[in-house]
C-alpha cells in the first residue's frame, strides 16, 4: 500500500465512477486509501475504479445506491461498514437535477431535486459521523450556481446553497468529533455534466459567448476540483471547516461592465482624467 496521506484511511465517495468523483478516488487510492465507490447504474466503470485502487495497492468495493432513496443510502454506508468497519473521509459528490425556468417547475421536479441534492447529503453526513470514530473530513461538491443566477439552474443552484449552509452548521456540530466540514464550490468545468448544461437549446455558446467572460479564459478541468477536494482531505487543511473553497478561474469575481467589453483607454472627463476624477470625489463628498 502506498504510504500517502490517506494510508490506512477509508473513503466514500458518492457518484464515483466517473467524473471529479472518479478522479479523486483514483487519486486518493495512489495515496493510500481505501474505496468505497459508489455508482447509480455504470456498474462497469465503477468496477475499473475498483480495479485501480487495487493495482495501487489499496483496497476497493463498488456499491450501488441511488442517493434519492434512504434505503439506500444505508445500504451503501451498511456496506461501508461491514468491508472496512469505520470511515476517514465522506464525499457528496453524485448530483443531479431538472433544468428548467422556475415557472416550469412541477412538484416533482422541486421534490427528486431536495432528495438527491439536499438529503442524500445530510443521510450521508449522519451515517459517517457514525463511522468516523477518530474525527475525519466530510466534503460535498457544489457549483456557482449557489451564488449566482443564471438561466435554468434554479432548482440545483437553490439545492447548492443549502448545501453549503448545511456544511457551516454541521462544522460548528460536528467539530467536537474531530470533524472537519466544508464545500468546494466549482465553476464551469469540462465535464459530461457541463456539455449537457451547455447542449440546452438556446443556451449561449460556451466558446464565444461564455468562456471569454471568465478571467483565466478556459474551463476548469476535473482534476482541479478533485485536487481542491482532496486537499481538504488532507492533514494541511486541519484548521479550515465550515468553508465553500471556490475553483472558478476567477469566474465568481467579476461582473458588468466586463473588461473584455471595454473599448479604448479608460479615462475620465478631462484632459488627463484628473479633473474627472477630482470632479467624482467631489459628487461623492
Amino acid at each position: 500500500m502506498s504510504g500517502g496521506f490517506a494510508a490506512g484511511r477509508v473513503a466514500l465517495i458518492t457518484g464515483s465512477s466517473r467524473g471529479i468523483g472518479r478522479e479523486l478516488a483514483l487519486s486518493l487510492a495512489a495515496q493510500g486509501a481505501s474505496l468505497v465507490v459508489n455508482y447509480k447504474s455504470n456498474a462497469d466503470l465503477a468496477a475499473e475504479v475498483v480495479a485501480a485502487a487495487e493495482q495501487a495497492g489499496g483496497r476497493g468495493i463498488a456499491v450501488q445506491a441511488d442517493m434519492e432513496d434512504p434505503e439506500q443510502i444505508e445500504a451503501l454506508f451498511a456496506a461501508a461498514a461491514e468491508e472496512f468497519g469505520k470511515l476517514d473521509y465522506f464525499v457528496g459528490n453524485a448530483a443531479a437535477s431538472s433544468f428548467k425556468p422556475i415557472a416550469e417547475l412541477k412538484v416533482h421536479n422541486l421534490d427528486r431535486s431536495y432528495a438527491m441534492n439536499i438529503r442524500a447529503f445530510v443521510l450521508g453526513a449522519q451515517r459517517a459521523v457514525e463511522l468516523m470514530s477518530d474525527g475525519g473530513r466530510i466534503v460535498t461538491l457544489s457549483s456557482y450556481g449557489s451564488i449566482r443566477a443564471y438561466p435554468t439552474y434554479a432548482n440545483l443552484g437553490a439545492a447548492k446553497a443549502a448545501l453549503e449552509a448545511w456544511v457551516r452548521y454541521m462544522a460548528v456540530e460536528f467539530a467536537p468529533l474531530g470533524i472537519n466540514v466544508n464545500a468546494v464550490n466549482g465553476g464551469i468545468i469540462e465535464s459530461d455534466s457541463s456539455a449537457y448544461f451547455y447542449e440546452v437549446e438556446g443556451m449561449p455558446s460556451l466558446e464565444e459567448k461564455v468562456l471569454p467572460k471568465i478571467p483565466m479564459a478556459r474551463q476548469g478541468t476535473v482534476k482541479e476540483v478533485a485536487d481542491t477536494v482532496e486537499f481538504l482531505l488532507e492533514p494541511r487543511s486541519s484548521y479550515i471547516t465550515g468553508q465553500s473553497l471556490v475553483v472558478d478561474g476567477g469566474l465568481s469575481v467579476v461582473a458588468p461592465p466586463f473588461f473584455e467589453d471595454v473599448g479604448g483607454p479608460l479615462r475620465l472627463p478631462g484632459r488627463d482624467g484628473a479633473e474627472g476624477q477630482d470632479a467624482a470625489a467631489a459628487a461623492d463628498g
